[in-house]
C-alpha cells in the first residue's frame, strides 16, 4: 500500500499533483482547502497517516457539511475514463476554463481533461469575459453550476456564446434556465454525477460511453469505468453502496423517452398535490435571496395536499413575506414547488450536532 500526501487546494498545486499521478511520476494525494474548518474535514476523511488502499490516485472529501465526511477513492483509470468519455461526448478534446474550486470533483476533472487534451487550462480571473478571451484552443469548454450560468447570462453573454459546450452540474438545472440559455444560443449541457462517479457521467439524460444506468424501485444505480474504488477506511460502507459493480446512489430518477430524469434525493422528495417536490432544492433557492439568512424546508402531513411544503426562514429586517417567497422560488423552480406556508423565525432550532432540529420545527406547525 502507498501513502497519501496532502497538497494545497489551489489550481496550480492540484494541477501539478494531478499531472504526476496521471503520468505515473507522482504519488496519490488529497487536495486541502484553505478554510480551516474545511481543511479539518479533509484531514479527518483522508487520514494521511494511515496506509492507503490500492487503486487510488486522488482522495476527495464529500458530505462534510451534512454529516461525517467521507474520503472518496478515485483511481487513475477512473479519472482518465471520465475525461476521455467527456471529450468524446462533447466532440473532441479542447481547452478548458476552470471557474470552480479544484478540490471538488467538478474542478478536479476540468484539470484532468486539460492534462488529457495536452492544453493548459485557463484559471478564472476577476472577469469571466476576460478569462474567456485568454483562451486559444480551437475547441473551448467550461463547466459550472446553475447559479453561475444564471449570473453570467446577465453579465457575460457573449463570453458564454464563445464556448463550444458548457457542462452544467453540481445541482439540478431548472427548466427556465435551460430554456433561457438555449434561446441565447448557448450550448449548455446538464450533467448528472457526483464525486463517487468521477464527476458527471450522464449528459442531458444519456450516460457517457462506458457508463450504464438502471433503476431499483426508483433509486438510480450506476455502473461503469468512472466509478470510485471505495470510501477511505470504510469497507463496510463501500460494500453497502457498491454491489456487483453497481453504485447505489441516494438519488431517485425515472426514464423519460429513454433519458434519465433525476427527480430528487431518496430521502428529501415529498409528494404534494400529486407533484414530486425536492425539498433541498427549494431550500437552496431560498438561500439565494439576498434577504434570507437561514432557511429550512420540510414536508408536513396535510389533509388536502397529502404533504404541505413549509419553509422556515430567518430574514434580515424587511425580509420577504409569504407571497414574495413563493414568487422567488417560482422564478427558477416549478410554481408547484413553492412553499404553501412560510414561517419567519428569529433563528432555526439546532441540535448539538449542529444540524437543524427538524422535529422542533415540525412540532410548531402540526
Amino acid at each position: 500500500m502507498s501513502t497519501l500526501r496532502l497538497v494545497p487546494g489551489t489550481p496550480d498545486a492540484v494541477l501539478s499533483a494531478l499531472t504526476g499521478v496521471l503520468d505515473g511520476s507522482g504519488t496519490p494525494f488529497a487536495p486541502v482547502p484553505s478554510d480551516p474548518a474545511a481543511a479539518a474535514r479533509v484531514r479527518q476523511a483522508a487520514a494521511p497517516d494511515e496506509p492507503l488502499e490500492d487503486d487510488c490516485a486522488v482522495v476527495l472529501t464529500t458530505s462534510g457539511s451534512s454529516g461525517e465526511p467521507k474520503g472518496v477513492l478515485l483511481s487513475r483509470d477512473a479519472l482518465l475514463a471520465s475525461a476521455v468519455a467527456t471529450h468524446d461526448r462533447l466532440g473532441g478534446p479542447g481547452q478548458w476554463l476552470l471557474p470552480m474550486k479544484p478540490y471538488f470533483v467538478g474542478g478536479l476533472q476540468i484539470l484532468t481533461r486539460s492534462v488529457v487534451a495536452g492544453l493548459a487550462p485557463v484559471m478564472l480571473g476577476e472577469s469571466f469575459t476576460a478569462s474567456a478571451k485568454v483562451m486559444t484552443g480551437s475547441r473551448r469548454y467550461t463547466a459550472m453550476v446553475p447559479t453561475q450560468l444564471a449570473r453570467y447570462l446577465d453579465t457575460d453573454l457573449d463570453a458564454l456564446r464563445s464556448f463550444d459546450a458548457i457542462v452544467i452540474g453540481g445541482a439540478s438545472t431548472p427548466a427556465p434556465l435551460k430554456a433561457r440559455a438555449a434561446e441565447a444560443g448557448i450550448t449548455a449541457i446538464p450533467a448528472y454525477g457526483m464525486t463517487e462517479t468521477g464527476s458527471g457521467c450522464v449528459y442531458a439524460g444519456e450516460p457517457l460511453d462506458g457508463t450504464w444506468i438502471d433503476l431499483d424501485d426508483g433509486r438510480i444505480l450506476i455502473k461503469g469505468s468512472t466509478l470510485f474504488s471505495g470510501y477511505r477506511l470504510r469497507p463496510e460502507l463501500t460494500a453497502e453502496v457498491l454491489r456487483d459493480g453497481w453504485f447505489r446512489t441516494q438519488d431517485r430518477g425515472e426514464f423519460v423517452n429513454g433519458r434519465l430524469r433525476v427527480v430528487g434525493r431518496v430521502d428529501d422528495v415529498v409528494i404534494s398535490g400529486g407533484v414530486n417536490v425536492t425539498l433541498t432544492t427549494v431550500q437552496a433557492r431560498l438561500l439565494e435571496h439576498s434577504q434570507v439568512a437561514e432557511a429550512a424546508v420540510l414536508g408536513v402531513p396535510d389533509a388536502e395536499w397529502g404533504t404541505r411544503v413549509v419553509a422556515f426562514v430567518v430574514t434580515k429586517p424587511g425580509g420577504p413575506g409569504r407571497d414574495e417567497v413563493r414568487d422567488f422560488v417560482a422564478e427558477v423552480l416549478p410554481r408547484t414547488w413553492a412553499p404553501r406556508d412560510v414561517i419567519r423565525l428569529d433563528a432555526l432550532p439546532m441540535l448539538a450536532s449542529g444540524k437543524v432540529d427538524r422535529q422542533a420545527l415540525l412540532e410548531g406547525v402540526r
